[in-house]
């Protein structure tokens, strides 16, 4: 089920939020909880009941593992209880990569049958991954298992996160003011929803009519010219911005509309001037938990510079195979590690030089070598092999020569002769028709790097838990666009509404279900 389909908005939803609250009105907590993990466990079986087995048992199995650690908390049973959650993840996830890539090198011909992902594997796993270290460090313990239940399948970021730590959800469960019904929580929650709804539908699936003909153009050996190459690059640049960002500002919303605060996952991440800062706001509990659990662990930053990079890379090229089982992901992963690497090496050289850091320039200049940065890696991440996005990223620097679109000859015909003696040609392109598109993704680039967010926007409910900051608020958005319940607010909300409703029926997956 999706969060952008009529079966979920106009059912699912609806009949989830009544009953968790007819319940909890009743002074029945343990009847609204075990209620929503009824409705969760429906939700995440829409797709196959097969795979309710599956995370059944993941629960069944992290649960009692931890309850046996926090009596025992010894180093071997904590190892034995995450290397049965990475086997159960590399085998439904890896198998067929690594037997693959055996094959390749060695010559030989294993076979084995294709292996379904299972939905959401990647996310609950490191979710009780996190559950059982903390167990182990006496940081959390959980004895009762409706509890447990809810932690691991509370549907708005069972599929795609974010990836959330027990000692931030059970104490929230608990509290009895979230099973009784506050309207006020209700709207914030229902206007960053449909906020989400509008990024998804509205702005991120457009986005695609321009990359996903691109990129699969390049799979079946097209030549891009330059400008269709980097059309469809920004285009997938902003397409899963808006995707991610869309979902995680549902998945926000729907928490919030039962009391509950989940931690922010996606902080307008394109305003970054760093990469640095970038992997601060994009996906920020995948971040944090490549910190904690691979990073730190590695040894950070605690053994000398030429340990720290190492470490740094280690952790990029692990967090680009969690992507997907995929060379592309790991060089994707690679091509951020080495943008850190550089990155570090930058701030610790221009500290020593003592170089302003924060002058206008050095802002607006980092945010657009970021921003270029970010999109010539997306290509790897989102090209089907190596060869297509070596073919886009050979258009994208002029190695395929430039052109213009024919239809620009008669318009700009005065320079004709001398742009076709500077080596512009004029052809016909297939994905690339001109103003029209370049207006959409122009203005789509100024709302990433200018507009508040919304959780800027309902900043004053402080509807997240910001999990990077020690609990601190994000920057509160300017005075006339902070929500309120007002007549202008609702216009704008109903807006939205429409326009979301009224695209459902050509709406995608978001792209990290597939994660």
């Amino acid at each position: 089920m999706l969060f952008n389909s009529y079966t979920f908005i106009l059912l699912f939803l609806p009949v989830t939020l009544t009953g968790f609250f007819l319940m909890g009105h009743k002074a029945m907590p343990w009847a609204a909880m075990a209620w929503l993990v009824g409705a969760s466990l429906f939700f995440y079986g829409w797709w196959n009941p097969l795979y309710l087995f599956i995370i059944a048992g993941s629960i069944l199995f992290n649960y009692a593992w931890g309850r046996v650690m926090v009596e025992n908390p010894r180093k071997p049973l904590l190892a034995v209880g995450i290397a049965t959650n990475l086997a159960l993840l590399g085998y439904f996830k890896y198998a067929n990569f690594f037997v693959d890539n055996i094959n390749w090198l060695a010559g030989t011909d294993i076979h084995l049958a294709p292996i379904v992902l299972p939905l959401a594997i990647s996310f609950f796993t490191f979710q009780q991954i996190s559950y059982l270290v903390d167990a182990y460090q006496g940081n959390t313990r959980e004895y009762n298992f409706l509890h447990y239940c809810l932690f691991v399948t509370f549907f708005p970021q069972l599929i795609a996160g974010p990836i959330v730590h027990h000692r931030e959800m059970l104490p929230q469960f608990s509290r009895k003011k979230i099973f009784r019904f506050n309207p006020e929580t209700l709207s914030v929650g229902i206007t960053i929803f449909f906020f989400g709804l509008f990024k998804k539908v509205i702005i991120a699936d457009n986005m695609a009519l321009y990359s996903t003909p691109v990129f699969e153009s390049v799979r079946h050996a097209y030549v891009l010219s330059f400008l269709e190459a980097w059309e469809g690059a920004i285009a997938y640049t902003l397409q899963i911005y808006f995707d991610f960002s869309g979902y995680s500002d549902m998945a926000i919303g729907l928490a919030y509309m039962f009391g509950i605060r989940i931690p922010l996952n996606f902080n307008s991440p394109y305003k970054s001037r760093n990469i640095i800062d970038f992997w601060r706001r994009w996906h920020i509990s995948l971040s944090r938990f490549l910190r904690d659990y691979l990073y730190i662990p590695l040894g950070g930053n605690q053994k000398g510079e030429s340990r720290r990079y190492a470490n740094i890379m280690v952790t990029m090229l692990l967090g680009g195979l969690w992507h997907g089982a995929a060379w592309t992901f790991v060089i994707w992963g690679g091509l951020h590690g080495f943008f850190l690497l550089v990155n570090h090496f930058w701030v610790t050289a221009r500290q020593r030089l003592g170089w302003p850091a924060k002058t206008f320039l050095a802002r607006g200049g980092g945010r657009l070598l970021t921003f270029f940065c970010v999109t010539v890696a997306w290509v790897f991440f989102r090209a089907d092999s190596l060869a297509s996005a070596t073919a886009v990223l050979k258009s994208m620097a002029g190695l395929n020569g430039f052109a213009l679109p024919e239809k620009f000859l008669a318009k700009f015909e005065f320079l004709a002769v001398p742009l076709q003696e500077a080596g512009v040609t004029f052809c016909h392109m297939h994905y690339f028709k001109g103003s029209n598109e370049v207006v959409y993704i122009v203005m789509a680039i100024l709302v990433a790097w200018f507009a508040p967010n919304i959780q800027q926007i309902t900043n004053q409910y402080t509807p997240y838990i910001n999990i990077m900051t020690k609990g601190r608020k994000l920057p509160d958005a300017p005075q006339w666009l902070r929500w309120q319940p007002s007549l202008r607010w609702a216009v704008v909300l109903i807006i939205c509404i429409l326009a979301s409703i009224l695209s459902l029926s050509r709406a995608s997956e978001f792209l990290y279900f597939q994660f």
